[in-house]
């Protein structure tokens, strides 16, 4: 048995992955401790993993903004002094990071105490915290074609995002009736990512009377405090009833999916890859203002591949009629779902719990950090 400390709190799209690595890792016997933020958005994900062990960590997230940039340094001094007391008290044999504010003192942590590290970054553009640790990192896991500076080929593996093991496509009568829909409607869902996203709630409800009109249902995950959980009844064209769902949150992703016709959603790299788990074509609308512009990327290399579409969040409006000839195109969405299923034919879970599981017993393929003359 080896003992793992994983940092990947901050958002649902550090914190899913990392729930993923810490399942496969505990089936296999191992000993895992994952570390998170005081975000409620945490507090909300892991409610459902009450095998797993969490802790909370100090730390906010990097801002330009005097003030802000006076407070993360503060929060990501005390982040570093709390993560080397869990490493020396626990001696874990790796120390796991995905991006974030979170990961980086982890990581520092890791390197001061001799432990090796791993980073995983899962969009097309590396965040801050793999561009600035990945050099110094025995590992780092990146999407197929990216390369960091700095990095050695050696210490890179290229690996997608690992997905939560219940998040897989189930027949979609059955997702749509346990959702409250019905089978026999179509089902746009709109996402926002774990924060929400006000633009795309907003187009949901100035737009689901013309989807109804066309017997097309919505499901609105509109983010916390965003929404009050609410259902709306409109009439289709021949006259039946047609229904818009509109929660905070949800944590039923595999039901929503196997649900879903069509996705409209942000592109963060965590909602891309539970996309093409579940095999659904997407409109995606990046965050105009991610950092590094990082969503427009992903959102780019999906629609590339063949999984759906891009539109821009100032013009989302203006195709609305795209959503709806979309929803009705059955070769297309085929076609669509196709790629998506090539998409997916690497696992990725299995490929990082073998190579970590080496490097936990001294088998990487280039030097530890301890190995490399980092103070023990």
């Amino acid at each position: 048995m080896s003992r793992f400390l994983i940092s990947c709190g901050g958002t649902g799209g550090h914190l899913s992955p990392g729930i993923s690595l810490a399942e496969g890792l505990v089936a296999r016997g191992h000993e895992v401790t994952l570390l998170i933020s005081e975000k409620k958005v945490d507090a909300r994900l892991i409610a459902k993993y009450s095998r797993l062990k969490f802790l909370r960590m100090p730390g906010t997230g990097f801002s330009w903004q005097p003030l802000r940039m006076a407070r993360c340094a503060f929060s990501q001094f005390a982040a570093l002094r709390f993560c080397l007391r869990q490493i020396r008290s626990n001696r874990p044999d790796v120390v796991v990071g995905f991006g974030g504010f979170t990961s980086a003192p982890a990581a520092l942590a890791g390197r001061i105490c001799g432990v090796p590290v791993a980073l995983h970054e899962a969009n097309r553009v590396p965040g801050l915290a793999i561009r600035s640790l990945g050099p110094f990192a025995t590992r780092v896991y990146l999407p197929l074609g990216i390369r960091v500076a700095g990095v050695r080929a050696a210490s890179t593996r290229h690996s997608g995002l690992p997905v939560r093991s219940e998040i897989v496509r189930m027949p979609a009568a059955a997702a749509c009736e346990a959702l409250g829909l019905d089978p026999a409607q179509k089902v746009v869902v709109v996402l926002g990512g774990s924060q929400g996203a006000s633009a795309l709630n907003t187009w949901a409800r100035e737009r689901f009377e013309t989807l109804a009109l066309e017997s097309i249902q919505l499901f609105c995950v509109a983010g916390p405090g965003k929404a009050e959980a609410e259902s709306i009844v409109r009439r289709s064209r021949s006259g039946v009833p047609v229904k818009a769902l509109f929660v905070p949150f949800s944590d039923r992703i595999g039901e929503l999916l196997s649900a879903a016709d069509l996705v409209v959603s942000r592109a963060g790299a965590g909602t891309i890859a539970e996309l093409i788990r579940c095999e659904v074509p997407a409109v995606l609308v990046p965050y105009p203002h991610a950092a590094a512009d990082h969503q427009r990327a992903n959102a780019s290399f999906f629609e590339r591949q063949g999984g759906g579409l891009v539109v821009e969040e100032s013009a989302i409006a203006d195709h609305t009629a795209e959503v709806l000839e979309l929803v009705f195109n059955e070769w297309l969405l085929r076609h669509f779902r196709a790629n998506l299923r090539r998409m997916d034919r690497s696992n990725s879970l299995d490929l990082m719990l073998a190579d970590l599981e080496g490097i936990a017993q001294g088998d990487a393929a280039v030097p530890t950090s301890r190995a490399a003359g980092a103070p023990a």
